[in-house]
């Protein structure tokens, strides 16, 4: 079995924990790359999602080889027969035990923030990874969630060995595994995706379960858009394209995304902005700009003009569907996205009310720049220095727009240093709260 993502793996485990439904459930992800998996089978149990934080004790001569394992609020597992067999001392454990425990308090201030530990006491603990390889770190989340006071743990992974269930079988009351190949070898090879989770998109994660995002949400009353959150087919011109569109409750306007060449829809960093904005009051859609056909041909990916046209197409369908047709719509444009984004926002009727371009190509719009009458906000990493002088060229040519370019300092190309993407996003949802005012509706002051 493959996975696109770790989303499309955690919406497929969750299909095989939803009997858990009328438990009292608590789905905890391992960190990083566990965690989004999780947010997808907490949303489907509607249950509080938390991160276990774990640290494994190893022997000092021997790292790979735990002696025990640290979890959050004291918690301390000795395996002694470990210690007594390698004659580890009480000071040899001590100094590991300190420097580990150190980093579990940095983690947990870091992804958690000042909320407080989601309770496991008389609680079933649904412990989730994106798979398993050794499981070492999975066993030692299974027994910190125990410690914690855990009535029952699930552990749950969408791929993993075929002897997993003897690696892990006495630490959890219940394994649940999608696939177990034969020849397996690395988890990176039964997902389309698996580019590394961010410690920004952790805490979007968390921060999204915490504001409720993970329960259903009711229906909308009055003329406003209902919440939603799926799958779509997105109808541009004659071709038919995938995405994801999500509308808050009470949205404020929806942004489109444009994604840079080689990505698609599912690119992380998008999704993981997309959630800054939907936390904001924002929709978000982001969709496929090329066919699996189309991208065979790397011509394709780099002709900003189809590329702005798809995007065109995409916001007449958008403004087709229910309730959407009043909110304003903005573009975020990342690389040659950007471009797209700029040179849509030009075409006649786009009616497009802001732009952000993330470590965008503008350039490649040239002579559509002066053209540009959205406010437009250019977002560059302050290590990406080609980049950045292109950007700056590219604003002096937004003669008639309000616009502005935010440098993130000791960002890269790709915003993969810690903070970076964070106040990228930010600065997005800043410039678009700012602009995309909601629309006018009958009947209403």
């Amino acid at each position: 079995m493959a996975f696109a993502d770790r989303v499309d793996a955690g919406r497929k485990l969750a299909t095989k924990l939803l009997r858990l439904r009328d438990e009292p459930v608590v789905v905890l992800g391992l960190p990083r790359g566990g965690v989004p998996v999780a947010f997808e089978v907490a949303t489907a149990l509607g249950a509080p999602l938390d991160v276990i934080l774990v640290r494994k004790v190893g022997v000092p001569f021997q790292p790979e080889l735990a002696m025990g394992a640290l979890g959050e609020d004291g918690v301390r597992i000795v395996n002694d027969e470990i210690v007594r067999k390698v004659g580890v001392s009480e000071h040899q454990f001590a100094d590991v035990e300190s420097r580990e425990r150190g980093e579990l308090e940095r983690r947990a201030l870091r992804f958690r923030g000042d909320r407080p530990r989601v309770p496991l006491a008389g609680r079933t603990a649904v412990v989730v990874d994106d798979g398993i390889a050794t499981g070492s770190t999975a066993r030692a989340a299974c027994q910190v969630a125990r410690a914690h006071g855990a009535g029952r743990v699930v552990l749950a992974v969408p791929v993993a060995p075929p002897d997993w269930t003897a690696r892990l079988g006495g630490d959890a009351d219940e394994l649940v595994c999608l696939d177990t190949p034969d020849h397996f070898s690395a988890i990176s090879e039964y997902y389309v995706d698996f580019s590394q989770t961010s410690d920004d998109e952790v805490i979007a994660c968390l921060e999204r379960a915490s504001a409720g995002a993970t329960t259903t949400a009711p229906g909308t009353a009055g003329d406003d858009p209902p919440s939603q959150d799926e799958e779509v087919t997105v109808h541009a011109g004659p071709v038919r394209l995938g995405g994801r569109l999500t509308v808050p409750d009470v949205a404020a306007g929806v942004v489109v995304f444009a994604h840079g060449s080689g990505s698609s829809r599912r690119s992380p960093r998008n999704r993981y902005v997309a959630t800054v904005l939907n936390q904001a009051g924002l929709g978000t859609l982001l969709f496929d700009l090329l066919t699996a056909e189309e991208e065979r041909d790397r011509a394709n990916v780099f002709d900003v003009g189809l590329l702005a046209q798809r995007l065109v197409d995409a916001t007449r369908w958008l403004r087709t569907q229910p309730g959407l047709d009043k909110l304003s719509v903005g573009y975020f444009g990342a690389s040659t996205g950007a471009a797209a984004a700029l040179w849509a926002a030009t075409e006649p009727d786009a009616g497009i009310a802001a732009v952000v371009s993330r470590g965008g190509r503008p350039d490649l719009a040239a002579a559509r720049l002066p053209m540009v009458t959205a406010p437009t906000l250019l977002v560059v990493g302050g290590a990406d220095d080609v980049v950045l002088d292109l950007n700056r060229q590219a604003q002096a040519q937004l003669r008639g727009c309000e616009n502005h370019l935010t440098v993130v300092p000791g960002a890269t190309h790709l915003f993969e240093e810690p903070g970076t993407l964070e106040t990228a996003a930010e600065a997005a949802r800043d410039w678009f709260t700012r602009h995309l005012a909601p629309a006018p509706r009958a009947g209403r002051p």
